[in-house]
């Protein structure tokens, strides 16, 4: 595998790989330390800057889409007055963190 090419630019890090999948690009400016670290994996893991950058955003994209579907189906629940008493919350919790 070769190392990963150390971006130009911290804009590089984004648009380079971004024009070639829809119009207009995308920049974003990373912090020196930032921008250090993310060669240094993607040099660790074989990769390119710009793979990983894209793995970041679709996993945090994914994340937060799941999350807000859970936030919708809690409100669904509320609205239909399904609740969780105070003291099964205890055991629940009690039940996930102790042995």
């Amino acid at each position: 595998m070769r190392p990963a090419d150390p971006p130009k630019s911290s804009a590089e890090v984004i648009d380079r790989g971004g024009r070639d999948r829809y119009a207009g690009g995308m920049e974003v400016n990373l912090s020196p330390e930032l921008q250090t670290k993310l060669n240094d994996i993607a040099t660790q893991q074989g990769r390119e800057t710009e793979s990983l950058v894209q793995e970041a955003v679709e996993r945090m994209v994914d994340y937060d889409e799941w999350f807000l579907r859970e936030v919708e189906k809690g409100l669904a629940a509320a609205d239909r007055g399904e609740f969780i008493d105070h003291e099964d919350v205890g055991k629940l919790i009690e039940s996930r963190y102790t042995g």
